[in-house]
């Protein structure tokens, strides 16, 4: 009797000792959201977890854990995912992570940000439906443009430094951005990507855009496009301050070459 009850309260111990997972239901981005969350204790952050080793560190896969659980992304119709291929946090405190769910279906996969704040936990879709012709080439998922500077698939700007997350204001609101990341300002507020017969250009801090259109003749030399761009074109600051990218016919001004640097 004493070995029996003595398994039975070994066995309640291990149990309790194993790692849980919790799902979460993934909610839209909120333009309030504030991932600059520090923690009130060391205990109260996000761990990466790598759960397979592939032969290129783009096969390696990771789990997201707060403290003994491990997330799991609910997100339905799509299927529940708790490993990722893209796992990075977006801020030093590591209240924040940026994954891209692994899935085998050859479509881009969904992403997500998974961060917790005072002990709870939340996961936000960076996941907005599109209709563009175009979505397969211009759908790129995560573009590290700086070492802090993050564009997903043309719709959200994510800086690491204060871990805030931009909307990019479609050029069309049914479509993501037809274009590629082509420069930004010097305050790296303004993006500018290059469509099929302009620069559309949108300020990440403010939402105002400005399309640019440009010559064929410009576009259709892509070796020469942007050393055109630095002669003929500067950045205007606007009556709000806000830097957009014209014509420098009729300005006199020394364009400083820094200025296209990205």
């Amino acid at each position: 009797m004493k070995i029996t009850l003595y398994a039975l309260l070994l066995s309640v111990v291990l149990f309790g000792c194993g790692k849980s997972e919790k799902a979460y239901k993934a909610r839209p981005f909120a333009t309030t959201d504030d991932f600059n969350v520090f923690p009130k204790s060391k205990k109260n952050v996000l761990t990466l977890v790598k759960t397979d080793s592939g032969a290129l560190a783009a096969a390696d896969r990771f789990a997201i854990q707060y403290k003994d659980t491990t997330i799991i992304v609910d997100d339905a119709p799509n299927a529940a995912a708790q490993k990722f291929i893209v796992a990075s946090f977006i801020n030093t405190q590591k209240t924040a992570v940026l994954v891209q769910v692994a899935n085998e279906t050859g479509k881009m996969a969904p992403f997500y940000i998974i961060s917790v704040n005072d002990g709870k936990t939340e996961v936000v879709s960076l996941n907005k439906p599109s209709k563009g012709a175009e979505d397969k080439k211009y759908t790129n998922g995560l573009e590290e443009l700086t070492r802090s500077n993050i564009l997903v698939n043309n719709d959200f700007f994510i800086t690491t430094i204060n871990s805030r997350v931009y909307p990019v204001k479609r050029q069309n609101p049914d479509e993501r951005i037809q274009g590629k990341f082509f420069m930004y300002s010097s305050d790296k507020t303004t993006l500018a990507f290059l469509t099929a017969n302009s620069l559309y250009q949108v300020n990440t801090a403010t939402g105002e855009t400005f399309n640019l259109p440009l010559p064929a003749a410009l576009i259709n030399e892509p070796e020469t496009l942007v050393g055109n761009i630095q002669r003929d074109y500067t950045w205007v600051v606007n009556a709000n301050g806000t830097s957009f990218l014209k014509n420098s016919a009729d300005d006199d001004r020394i364009v400083d070459i820094k200025e296209f640097k990205h």
